[in-house]
């Protein structure tokens, strides 16, 4: 136990500083006193030099640190320098010098061994974390100045959690043999939370928009639980210009983020940040133009490769963008060090901007090497690999620093720093890649929830720097009420060292379905080759190969004899599943194409973009099963009414067509989730004797929705939001179901294209614990033997 009362403050230890400071000025003075003026202007000369009161820092040392020599002729100034020399070493406590005839005595006294180094008050950082913070060791020599920046260094641990009222005091405790106790007493304070963020000076949008831009968030309902509502300085950095990026993408070129200003509450448990802004206009782009100042370059094949359209709203994003393109063109073309300039001219009447890209004669300086540091486990090549320059290859700034915003995406590191400096030559450049490691695996437990599907559990296992070569490797296992789903996945992001991403994943699921009168059983494995087309489309070619197969058929029951007039047929599974049960186990192989185009991202347009992406797969290489399937997708999203709005269009189909025989129930398409307001398998062809649903050859559904605040505080996280969904699913190429009044058994089954609409709305909640969404939906067109389904919550949440 820390006995408080024998703590001594260390500034304590200096005390006599002073007055050894004065005795040693008065000594010298009175010296030069004794000896007159002109034995002072001729200082002192010792043969000897005699040490005192060291015990562990030997003579040598201290005849260094002093910078005296024997036989050195000093004047009073010297030995001031030597005596400051050895108080500022940080090692002695007391220092004294006094001449003695032909002999000079040093006298100090060393500051003590640190014996052993505690904690006290502490309880929201351990011991072990900020034992890590301090320079202060166990066994090395006490030094009051890094015990007061040790401090320092744990106040500021505590300050990047929000405890701005934490106060640290180092206090040490005397042992025998000239060793203390160091302690450093803790108070930790409160949590300073975000009380409030506001806003001065925003015209184009409103406070509740703005707030969604930043990183820091406001104290909610569950401040206990949200950690981003604590208060840390070095983050408003971060927010302020996260405020201009935001504005600059959507033509505010003048806007200015002029301060962020905390006030702290009284009892400094709280903090009010308030934002200033200075808008300015919103500019358009105007005239879009190529200017050649090379001689010989034509600039109109420059011209008409600019992505630029006047009229549309400025971002210096898309300037970026276009000049990119230019450069990679000037390298197509053969044509090294073209330098691209934006030239821009300001209508400020019209708020208008023409750019002029003016191409010119850069000067000619080349890669001489790329070096690479920090990566301790990430291997060079994956680093590397994010450059599209090489050794020997001409330097530009702009790929640089691309290359080091694509080092950071990988998420491999937790800083990437790239800067060039000179090389062997004035005409060479070296490029350093500075990288500190961060762990890349995670183990995630789950939960889901669904109304029909019921409480299910997860557990994922994901690499994405597998043995350091940026591949990603993922096992997964999920249970449900009525399912079980594994899958294991892996991923070359860069075969051959281009951009051509391998892809395998292997699956195996399960179904044994309350609400069936059959389970199923699948397995299957799906290796692929994925490559870009362009700025924002890729394409994805793929085999597959998978089996699957109907088991636990309901076979139903007869009338009993015994009770004639009681009804007691239950005619069973439809005879359509059960003869797809009939064919076993079977195995499909083949082939298959994705396209996707995204530009939500990467587009001109930061309000929205659009998603588009087709598939085909086509199954009759070997196997059981010749068909082809097609699937389609378009969606569109943009934000309006000061992008507090989202609106979002989807349209989705898809086909199955039997090349060879008919479509088994696995491999056809069901309503559940394409169309809220139904069951999973409420919808769609259906045995109506046996009420079995069937699923479909074809579905086509269109989507509609809108997101929009609700009023209440943004830090609660809670949305609203409404939609239609129109739609069906339809076609069977097998019908003959039970046998109805005619003894065909046809007119038991419904595959007609029956439309079905459905409008609600929606409740988003994004809470600790992971999103919670509720539906509330009334089905307008249906079919009678449809099943509804009003009400929805969906849960998925990982901790």
């Amino acid at each position: 136990m820390v006995q408080a009362a024998r703590a001594i403050a260390p500034r304590q230890f200096g005390k006599s500083q002073l007055l050894r400071s004065a005795a040693i000025g008065l000594f010298l003075g009175a010296a030069g006193l004794t000896s007159g003026l002109p034995a002072l202007a001729q200082g002192y000369s010792f043969s000897q030099v005699t040490i005192e009161g060291n015990q562990n820092v030997d003579s040598a040392t201290i005849l260094k640190l002093a910078g005296i020599s024997r036989g050195e002729t000093l004047s009073a100034g010297g030995l001031n320098d030597a005596y400051q020399n050895l108080q500022t070493s940080g090692l002695f406590e007391e220092v004294a010098i006094a001449p003695q005839g032909n002999r000079l005595v040093i006298t100090v006294k060393e500051y003590p061994i640190i014996n052993a180094i505690n904690f006290e008050g502490n309880a929201r950082l351990k011991d072990e974390m900020l034992a890590e913070a301090i320079q202060s060791k166990a066994r090395r020599v006490y030094s009051p100045a890094l015990a007061e920046s040790d401090a320092a260094s744990i106040a500021e641990g505590y300050r990047e959690q929000g405890r701005l009222a934490a106060t640290v005091t180092p206090k040490v405790i005397r042992r025998s043999g000239n060793a203390v106790d160091l302690v450093f007493e803790i108070t930790e304070g409160k949590t300073v939370e975000v009380e409030r963020l506001s806003f001065v000076g925003n015209r184009a949008f409103t406070d509740r928009r703005l707030r969604q831009v930043l990183e820091t968030k406001q104290a909610g309902l569950l401040r206990n639980l949200i950690k981003k509502d604590t208060m840390r300085p070095e983050q408003l950095e971060l927010d302020k210009q996260l405020l201009r990026d935001f504005y600059l993408s959507r033509g505010y070129a003048d806007v200015q983020v002029l301060d962020a200003a905390a006030e702290v509450a009284r009892e400094r448990d709280g903090v009010f940040v308030t934002f200033t802004l200075k808008e300015g206009q919103q500019f358009r782009f105007g005239n879009i133009s190529a200017v050649s100042e090379i001689e010989g370059l034509d600039a109109a094949e420059f011209e008409a490769a600019l992505k630029l359209r006047p009229g549309t709203v400025y971002s210096p994003q898309d300037v970026e963008t276009n000049i990119t393109r230019l450069e990679n063109l000037a390298l197509k073309k053969g044509l090294n060090f073209v330098s691209i300039e934006p030239v821009i001219t300001r209508n400020e009447r019209d708020r208008m901007l023409d750019i002029a890209f003016t191409l010119k004669r850069g000067p000619k300086v080349f890669v001489e090497r790329i070096d690479i540091e920090g990566n301790t486990t990430t291997l060079d090549q994956v680093v590397r690999r994010q450059f599209r320059t090489v050794e020997g290859d001409p330097f530009n700034a702009r790929e640089v620093r691309q290359s080091a915003e694509r080092i950071r995406a990988l998420g491999y590191f937790a800083d990437a720093k790239v800067n060039a400096e000179p090389g062997a030559s004035p005409d060479q450049v070296v490029v350093n890649v500075d990288v500190e490691e961060q762990p890349t695996g995670s183990l995630s437990f789950g939960a889901s929830y669904g109304v029909s599907s019921g409480v299910g559990f997860n557990i994922g296992l994901q690499e994405t720097n597998f043995l350091g070569r940026g591949q990603t490797l993922g096992v997964s296992i999920s249970t449900g009420t009525d399912s079980t789903d594994s899958s294991i996945t892996f991923i070359e992001p860069s075969l051959l060292g281009n951009d051509l991403k391998l892809k395998f994943s292997a699956f195996y699921r399960e179904t044994d379905n309350d609400n069936a009168t059959y389970d199923t059983r699948s397995i299957g494995i799906i290796p692929a080759i994925e490559f870009p087309l362009g700025e924002a489309s890729r394409l994805e070619l793929r085999a597959f190969a998978k089996q699957s197969k109907l088991k636990d058929i309901y076979a139903g029951t007869v009338d009993d004899p015994e009770t004639p007039d009681v009804d007691e047929t239950d005619l069973g599974t439809s005879p359509i599943i059960t003869r797809d049960a009939d064919r076993g186990a079977l195995l499909s192989t083949g082939m298959g194409a994705t396209y996707s185009y995204d530009n939500r991202v990467t587009g001109l347009n930061p309000k929205g973009g659009v998603l588009l992406r087709f598939g085909v797969d086509y199954a009759g290489l070997g196997g059981d099963v010749d068909s082809i399937t097609t699937t389609a997708l378009a969606l569109a999203e943009t934000r309006v009414w000061n992008e507090e709005v989202t609106l979002r269009a989807i349209f989705e189909g898809g086909a199955v067509h039997m090349l060879n025989g008919e479509s088994r129930i696995t491999d056809r398409f069901f309503g559940g989730g394409k169309i809220r307001g139904f069951e999973p398998s409420g919808l769609g062809p259906r045995d109506l004797a046996s009420d079995d649903p069937l699923g479909g050859n074809m579905f086509a559904v269109a989507r509609f929705e809108a997101d929009f605040p609700l009023g209440l505080p943004e830090e609660y996280g809670i949305k609203g939001g409404v939609f239609a969904d129109v739609g069906s699913v339809w076609s069977l190429d097998d019908v003959a179901g039970h046998t109805g009044s005619g003894g065909t058994g046809i007119d038991s089954v419904d595959d007609g294209m029956h439309l079905r609409s459905a409008v609600g709305f929606s409740v988003f909640w994004t809470t600790p614990i992971g999103p919670l969404r509720f539906n509330f939906s009334k089905a307008l067109e249906k079919q009678d033997y449809d099943k509804e389904q009003s009400f929805d919550l969906t849960i998925s949440t990982k901790f």
